[in-house]
């Protein structure tokens, strides 16, 4: 515009016409998305390199020997083996092994790429992508505060960090070597790993410290520090009334906090125990898979078998079964972790449910009928004022670190919810007609 054919008072109303419309069209069309700036390898995640500035930023300094801001240091204790103490040695050398790929058969693949940084430690996908393009048959739990989980992986098949850490290695959808030897010659050349193996714990590497380094690193991603957490503190303000109304909610009619409590002594949000929720329940002959799982496993019982089958193949529904061969145990998966949910989609332990508010439909219906349900899982009658107060909540218990990062994932959810939701079945979530019955009859929900 050329200012200079405008009279003096036009001239003012002119700019300001000028930047009012700017301001209208950068909410029509919203900055760049931040994910178009990150350079990312042939399976979505981003650069080790990257992912290496991004936690530099979201952990600039460190005293590895000290309690976690927020934890208590009795329980903190509990979950440092005690032949793993915290030594920066340690969480250096778990560092470096976190983001190498030199670790998988092909030399894509690192603990880093289905637990990156910039994606929640998590990436963000319905089921995991390993080596050769493969997919496995599970989505990816974040690596957050997953120090103080009883229990590793969905179906609790590993008790410790540092065990957890040395299978997906070893998977052959995952990161594929043959054995334990394999992995290490992989990186034995490398005159870095041969010292700082040594300084960090006294010997020559070897693969059993590479999954204590690993466990090491892993023990500091503790981010507990949530809006949700500060109000709990006494800051009223730290969260909406939306989100103080869902709060209420979770405690009370939608019967949340019976599997998802969440208090100063338990920030993460979960029992730790198992449960069959009915995810994609009506697609499964549990009976059936039950039969060929405990055959196989009669075959070979070890847990690089077990561990093969519950990633790769169609045994994964069986969940918690695979481990206990207790049938009550059928479909049955740890409870997630509730914190930082918000950054973490998609969910479930196959990642059918793309957004919170799908999560929240899920459980409104009283989840899928199966023989198997929890008997805690029934129609919850919730309103949609009622379902948005939820997700509300369920939004603040993301750390601030990751606040860009949270909005962005509420905005591009909501989003997705307005435009893919089903329509709801008013029967099944005001408890007209219950799930049990529509199995019965062999009718369908009207969302499916």
């Amino acid at each position: 515009m050329d200012y200079t054919r405008v009279s003096r008072s036009g001239s003012w109303l002119a700019v300001v016409l000028f930047v009012l419309l700017g301001a209208v069209l950068s909410q029509a069309n919203p900055a760049e998305d931040p994910e178009q700036n990150v350079p990312r390898d042939a399976l979505g995640a981003a650069s080790p390199e990257y992912q290496q500035e991004s936690l530099a930023k979201l952990m600039p300094e460190q005293d590895v020997g000290r309690v976690p801001d927020g934890l208590d240091p009795v329980i903190w204790s509990a979950f440092v083996p005690e032949d793993n103490a915290m030594t920066p040695q340690r969480v250096a050398l778990g560092k470096k092994l976190y983001f190498d790929k030199r670790l998988s058969a092909d030399g894509t693949v690192s603990c880093a790429t289905c637990h990156d940084v910039t994606r929640g430690f998590t990436d963000q996908l319905a089921v995991s992508k390993g080596i050769g393009g493969q997919f496995g048959k599970r989505n990816a739990p974040t690596t957050l505060n997953a120090v103080l989980l009883q229990t590793l992986f969905l179906d609790g098949r590993s008790p410790t960090l540092d065990h957890q850490a040395r299978q997906p290695i070893l998977n052959p959808v995952e990161m594929g070597m043959a054995d334990e030897e394999s992995a290490m010659k992989a990186i034995g050349d490398d005159p870095e790993y041969k010292k700082t193996f040594q300084e960090a714990y006294g010997r020559d590497m070897n693969y059993e410290d590479l999954g204590r380094a690993i466990g090491a690193f892993e023990r500091t991603l503790v981010f507990v520090d949530s809006p949700f957490r500060r109000f709990l503190t006494g800051d009223n303000q730290a969260i909406s009334a939306e989100a103080r109304a869902g709060f209420e909610l979770y405690n009370g009619k939608a019967r949340c906090a019976a599997c998802h409590p969440m208090s100063p002594s338990n920030p993460l949000g979960t029992d730790n125990r198992f449960h069959n929720v009915g995810v994609s329940a009506r697609h499964q002959d549990f009976e059936a898979l039950g039969r060929q799982a405990v055959r196989l496993l009669q075959e070979d019982p070890s847990e690089q078998k077990l561990d093969e089958l519950a990633v790769g193949t169609d045994l994964s529904e069986l969940g918690r079964f695979m481990v206990t061969r207790n049938r009550v145990d059928m479909g049955s998966f740890r409870t997630p972790l509730i914190l930082n949910i918000g950054i973490t989609p998609p969910y479930m332990h196959d990642g059918s449910l793309a957004t919170l508010w799908d999560v929240m439909d899920h459980y409104n219906k009283g989840g899928e009928a199966n023989p198997f349900l929890d008997g805690g899982i029934e129609p919850l009658a919730l309103t949609e004022k009622e379902i948005d107060q939820l997700v509300a909540f369920l939004f603040t218990l993301t750390d601030v670190r990751f606040a860009g990062e949270n909005q962005r994932q509420f905005e591009q959810q909501q989003a997705a919810a307005k435009e893919n939701r089903p329509i709801r079945d008013e029967a099944i979530a005001n408890r007209q007609t219950l799930p049990f019955e529509r199995r019965v009859m062999g009718t369908k929900n009207t969302d499916q």
